[in-house]
C-alpha cells in the first residue's frame, strides 16, 4: 500500500503482499463469517437439538450437540468467526452451559446488524444501541428471577432442562439429574466446591447404571497382580518419589573384576529396593499411590507385604486423592510419619472389560466425589460425560449466583417485550438498534419452535399472546413435538447466571465486529 509523498514519489508504510479490506466489504466479510459460525450450531439448540458428527484429519470422530464442544473442534480460521467461538468459549469457562445460545444470538445480532448498516445506520448508533439493550435485558433478567430458596426439586429441574437431549438416551436426564444434586450437595459448605466432583467415564454397561462414588477414581492399575483387590480402613500414602535403585548424578564407570564384586553389587541393589518395601510395610501403609516410577522388584516385594500400590499417577489425580484422604504429599521414604497417612473406609480394584480400576471411597475429607458415567460405547460415554458436566455447572450456577430463571425461551420473550417498551423513550437512531436487538432475541424461541417441529412464527406469535395473557410462556418439548406452555409448570428452568453470561458475551462479540470497518492481514 502506498500514500503520495511531497514531491509526488510513492511512499511504503505496507509490504507489498499485505491485503487490506475496507469499509463495507470488511463489514459485510466479518458479518458474514460471524453468522455462518453461528448458523452452524443453531440447529443442536433444545431439547429437540440435532446431534453433529465432527471428523479430524486422523479420522477421529466426535458426536455431539454441546455448542462448545462443536465450535472446539472446527477448524475455524477467519478472525471474526474465531470472535463467535470464543464467545462459546467464555459461556463454557463461566457458567458451563447456554454456548450454543450465545453463538446462536451473536450471529442474530450481526445478522440485524447488517441490516441497520444497509440502512446507513452508522455503527457506533448500532454499538450504542446495542449496549444499552443489554442493559435493559439485564434489568429485566432480574426480574424474573423465581423468588424462594433454591431447593433440591428446583435444582434437579434445572439439571434436566440442561442435560435433556444431551445423548441421555431411553434412561432420560431425571435420574441423571437426581446424581447431579447428590454430587453438588456433598461437595457444598460455605460455598460449592465444584473441583471435588469429578467425571469418569466407563463403556461396557448402559447409562441406566452411572452412580455417584463417595470418592475417587483412579484408572492406574496395581502394580503387582498378587497385591490385594480390596482394602478395607486403609492407611494411605502419596508418595512423590521414584521407587528404584538410585543413580548418581555424576558420570562414572565402575570396573569390576570378580563375581564377588557383581554379587556385591546386586545384593545392594536388592538391599536399596527391599528397604523400600520394609519402610512402607513397617510404617503400616495399605495403600501407596507414587507418582514416579516402582521397579518391578519393590513392587513384587510390596505385594508379599500385602500392600497394594501404584505407579506412574499423575499429579492432578494425586492432588484429588491427597484431597479426597488428607494424605500429604511425601517426597522422601526418610520423611515418612504418620501424620502425612490419608485415610479412606474402602479401597477396591474392580476390572471392567481389559481394564483395572481402582475406587478410593470414604476418603477422611468425604467431600470428594465422582460421577461414575456408564455408556454402551466411547462416543455415548463422551457425550453422556459433557452432558453431566454441563448439568454439574448449571446447578453450581443456580446456587451460588442468583437463582434460575423460567426457560423454553420464556426468558427471552419477557426481555425482548421489556426492550420494546422502554425503546420508545430512546431517541435517535439508536432507537433502531435498540429495537434490533429486542428482534434479535427472537431468534431463540423460533429455534427452539423450529427443532421441536413447530411452525416457528405460529409459535412466536402464540408465544407473545400468551406471555400478554399469562406473564409468561415457552416452548415445551412433547412427544415429537413441541407446544406453548408454562416453563414452570414443565419444569423447565434456567440459572440466572447463563442468561446474564449469554446476553453480556454475545453483545460483546456483535459490537464489537460491527465496528470494524478495515482488516488488513499478511500474507
Amino acid at each position: 500500500m502506498s500514500q503520495p509523498a511531497q514531491r509526488g514519489q510513492p511512499m511504503f508504510i505496507l509490504a507489498e503482499d499485505t491485503e487490506r479490506t475496507q469499509g463495507e466489504d470488511a463489514q459485510s466479510s466479518n458479518i458474514t463469517a460471524g453468522k455462518a459460525v453461528s448458523n452452524s450450531v443453531q440447529s443442536t439448540l433444545g431439547p429437540r437439538g440435532m446431534d453433529k458428527m465432527l471428523v479430524s484429519d486422523s479420522g477421529d470422530v466426535v458426536i455431539t450437540n454441546d455448542g462448545a464442544t462443536i465450535l472446539e473442534e472446527m477448524d475455524i480460521e477467519h478472525p471474526a468467526a474465531q470472535m463467535i467461538v470464543e464467545v462459546s468459549t467464555t459461556q463454557e469457562e463461566e457458567v458451563g452451559d447456554g454456548t450454543t445460545t450465545a453463538a446462536v444470538l451473536a450471529g442474530e445480532l450481526l445478522s440485524r446488524a447488517e441490516d441497520l448498516l444497509d440502512d446507513d445506520v452508522h455503527p457506533t448508533s448500532i454499538v450504542e444501541g446495542y449496549h444499552e439493550a443489554a442493559r435493559i435485558a439485564q434489568e429485566t433478567i432480574d426480574e424474573q428471577v423465581l423468588e424462594g430458596s433454591v431447593d433440591d426439586d428446583l435444582l434437579e429441574n434445572v439439571a434436566v432442562t440442561s442435560m435433556t437431549g444431551k445423548g441421555t438416551g431411553d434412561i432420560g436426564a431425571r435420574p441423571l439429574a437426581e446424581t447431579v444434586v447428590e454430587a453438588i450437595r456433598r461437595v457444598e459448605s460455605d460455598g460449592v466446591d465444584r473441583d471435588s466432583v469429578r467425571v469418569r467415564t466407563q463403556t461396557g454397561a448402559s447409562s441406566s447404571a452411572t452412580a455417584l462414588v463417595e470418592g475417587i477414581i483412579s484408572e492406574e492399575e496395581p502394580l503387582h497382580e498378587n497385591m490385594p483387590r480390596r482394602v478395607e480402613s486403609a492407611n494411605i500414602a502419596v508418595l512423590d518419589l521414584d521407587l528404584e535403585v538410585s543413580e548418581s548424578n555424576i558420570d562414572a564407570e565402575y570396573n569390576v573384576t570378580s563375581v564377588d564384586q557383581l554379587n556385591a553389587a546386586l545384593d545392594a541393589e536388592e538391599s536399596e529396593l527391599q528397604e523400600y518395601a520394609d519402610t512402607l510395610a513397617e510404617s503400616d501403609i495399605d495403600v501407596a499411590f507414587v507418582t514416579g516410577d516402582v521397579d518391578d522388584r519393590v513392587a513384587s516385594a510390596l505385594a508379599n507385604e500385602g500392600i497394594l500400590a501404584f505407579d506412574g499417577v499423575d499429579d492432578d489425580e494425586a492432588e484429588s486423592i491427597s484431597r479426597a484422604t488428607d494424605a500429604r504429599f511425601v517426597g522422601t521414604l526418610d520423611d515418612l510419619e504418620t501424620d502425612d497417612f490419608g485415610h479412606a473406609e474402602l479401597v477396591r480394584v474392580e476390572k471392567f472389560g481389559d481394564e483395572e480400576l481402582a475406587f478410593i471411597e470414604g476418603g477422611s475429607k468425604a467431600e470428594s466425589v465422582t460421577v461414575f458415567v456408564r455408556g454402551g460405547t466411547e462416543h455415548v460415554a463422551d457425550e453422556l460425560e459433557r452432558a453431566l458436566s454441563d448439568g454439574l455447572d448449571v446447578v453450581t450456577a443456580a446456587i451460588e449466583q442468583g437463582g434460575v430463571v423460567p426457560g423454553a425461551g420464556a426468558i427471552e420473550i419477557a426481555i425482548a417485550d421489556g426492550i420494546r417498551e422502554e425503546a420508545a423513550s430512546i431517541t435517535g437512531r439508536k432507537q433502531l438498534a435498540v429495537e434490533a436487538f429486542a428482534d434479535a432475541l427472537d431468534v431463540l424461541p423460533r429455534t427452539l419452535a423450529t427443532n421441536a417441529g413447530m411452525d416457528p412464527i405460529d409459535a412466536l406469535v402464540e408465544l407473545r399472546s400468551t406471555y400478554d395473557s399469562e406473564g409468561t410462556a415457552g416452548i415445551i418439548a412433547e412427544g415429537q413435538t413441541g407446544r406453548v406452555a408454562d416453563p414452570l409448570e414443565a419444569g423447565t428452568l434456567d440459572p440466572v447466571a447463563v442468561k446474564r453470561e449469554a446476553i453480556e458475551s454475545a453483545t460483546e462479540a456483535a459490537t464489537m465486529i460491527t465496528r470494524i470497518d478495515d482488516v488488513i492481514s499478511s500474507s
